[in-house]
């Protein structure tokens, strides 16, 4: 390495942390065989059934360390303010004292992986290059997985100091003194006490959201939780689609999703199923690049009949993360289309499985980790390095009752509305409780980086510098009956709600002015074919006028938290929607 920047970084951070070694990882295949050989000699990874899994492994985290823990998560700014009422606040220098103490000695006896990576296609404009030190083989063989990593990354920075740092060391694991420490300023990130994916592959939501958002809203782009997708209509005509769903709430299976029936004319390529980079093109449209290389997907509920192409995606080379193991060495989790072999089964914490304790085989939030570049829906624009251009976003949210299954924005201002007043029910992908209803502004509210007021106002400006900006649309896969049914079938026919949105995007659908948005005609929904009564469409279509100005009152206790700094523009649209369901009647 021919970089003083990053050799001093390094050198700096190794006499801090006292490995034995110092390893700086190339990328190659040869190099992965031999890290997947160390994971296993440490008894950090489990070799699958090399006929049923070939080329793939089991990892257990340890039971205390299975999900993001956004109370040891922090942005540590000069100004409290800077971070805002939404994220855990440090001052930097209190932040760098804990670290000091904590990563004193920590790789002892441990080797250090340096593990170069590009965020984003090479060559591209939208492009970063990042460095994560790391004391874990399971991270530095799911990095080769998640990024674009070694040689590629090394050419694209050059002789530049500009480049995101990250230090990882699993510790002790002790969640009483777990630290994940982002430093915009410096863009840093420092990390100790986890291994679990979210808190240890710092490339993921540490940087590629809260750093690079950060960096985003300096230079003048975005960086979102979000999915891209094209969708080929019959006619050859390729729309791209980008769209913002919390965690286990179908985002990958939407980024993948299979056409079928009357719908198989039309092909979905995937673009990136997690994390999105916005611009504003030259032609004044915003386009999207994927900056990851690969999946970290939730295990339980993905099977052929929810998303087949993942299913084909994490066939071979795949790393998996808390599910159960049967007896032959092949993995099972709940929802998996094929019973459990419960003879001699163990659970994600490797203790014999007895379906009747009561207790899941895996894990709720157990994972998959594989390179995008064996789906076989990846788009081929994949890695464009101008991005692909984006006619329409969705903001998705997991509600039971009040959100209609799918409705568009009047305008951009109306969607960063949309956006900004997200709420879904918790998932198990971050450590608490699930089913609980919460704010989660553009699915972003444990990934933003700064001051979300300032985060919402940069989306305002985005607007501005729009000449063609995409329509926003929310949709609701979820909704229930009184029974808890879910009224909408999901999974392929999504594509149903997907074709309206396209349809409205090229001007041929019609929709109704409602006090919410424009929501779909029942004519211009298409349900052919589909077993869904005129009164369960009509549910799913419903606006409860009294339930939406409960609602709309209730954002303002959420406002209130930003004070004077959050944008007019979103206390107008509250008003004008209050206005609207006042003179519905």
């Amino acid at each position: 390495m021919n970089n003083p920047a990053v050799r001093q970084w390094v050198d700096a951070t190794a006499r801090l942390t006292a490995p034995d070694r110092v390893v700086w990882l190339q990328g190659s295949d040869e190099e992965y065989r031999r890290l997947l050989a160390e994971g296993v000699a440490q008894g950090q990874l489990l070799p699958l059934h090399p006929q049923r899994h070939p080329g793939s492994y089991l990892h257990r985290s340890h039971p205390r360390d299975v999900a993001r823990t956004e109370q040891s998560t922090y942005i540590c700014t000069p100004h409290r303010d800077d971070a805002g009422p939404t994220n855990n606040w440090m001052a930097p220098d209190d932040a760098h004292a804990t670290l000091r103490r904590l990563f004193q000695g920590a790789m002892r006896g441990r080797t250090m992986y340096v593990v170069p990576y590009l965020l984003g296609p090479p060559g591209s404009p939208f492009s970063r290059v990042g460095f994560e030190l790391t004391d874990s083989v399971y991270v530095a063989v799911n990095m080769r997985l998640m990024t674009r990593m070694g040689a590629v990354a090394l050419e694209q920075l050059g002789a530049s100091a500009e480049f995101f740092k990250g230090v990882h060391s699993t510790g002790t694991l002790d969640p009483e003194q777990r630290y994940i420490c982002h430093f915009p300023q410096e863009s840093a990130v420092w990390s100790i006490n986890s291994g679990y994916g979210g808190n240890a592959l710092l490339s993921k939501k540490c940087v590629a959201l809260r750093l690079a958002g950060a960096q985003g809203r300096r230079e003048g782009w975005l960086a979102e939780h979000m999915f891209v997708m094209g969708i080929e209509d019959p006619h050859g005509r390729t729309t791209y689609v980008a769209g913002a769903l919390p965690s286990s709430c179908g985002k990958t299976n939407l980024a993948m999703l299979k056409p079928a029936g009357r719908f198989s004319g039309y092909k979905v390529w995937c673009v990136g199923d997690d994390i999105a980079w916005l611009r504003v093109g030259r032609d004044g449209r915003l386009y999207a690049v994927n900056p990851e290389a690969g999946f970290f997907g939730v295990a339980p509920g993905t099977s052929a009949k929810t998303n087949p192409n993942m299913m084909a995606t994490i066939a071979t080379n795949t790393i998996f993360t808390n599910v159960a193991l049967a007896a032959d060495r092949t993995v099972w989790w709940e929802g998996l289309d094929r019973p459990a072999d419960v003879r001699g089964m163990a659970d994600w914490q490797g203790k014999p499985w007895d379906p009747a304790s009561g207790q899941k085989a895996a894990h709720p939030n157990a994972r998959f980790t594989a390179p995008i570049a064996q789906c076989p829906v990846t788009s081929p624009a994949w890695n464009d390095p101008e991005g692909v251009p984006i006619s329409a976003i969705l903001f998705g949210c997991r509600r039971s009752t009040l959100v209609p299954l799918v409705y568009e924005a009047f305008t951009w201002r109306h969607g960063v509305y949309l956006g900004a007043t997200l709420n879904s029910e918790t998932t198990a992908a971050a450590a608490g409780a699930t089913g609980v209803v919460r704010r989660d502004p553009m699915a972003m509210l444990p990934f933003c980086g700064y001051n979300m007021a300032d985060y919402f106002a940069h989306w305002l400006d985005m607007g501005t510098r729009l000449a063609s900006p995409p329509r926003i649309y929310r949709v609701n896969w979820f909704r229930t009956d009184a029974r808890g049914a879910c009224l909408w079938p999901g999974f392929g026919d999504n594509m149903r709600v997907l074709k309206w949105i396209l349809d409205r995007c090229h001007g041929s659908a019609e929709a109704a002015a409602t006090p919410i948005g424009y929501l779909p005609t029942p004519a211009a929904l298409d349900t052919e074919g589909l077993d869904l009564p005129p009164e369960r469409l009509q549910t799913l279509l419903d606006v409860d006028v009294a339930a939406w100005r409960d609602a709309a009152r209730r954002q303002t206790d959420f406002f209130s938290k930003f004070g004077e700094r959050l944008p007019g523009a979103l206390r107008e649209e509250q008003q004008a929607l209050m206005d609207r369901l006042k003179g519905s009647g």
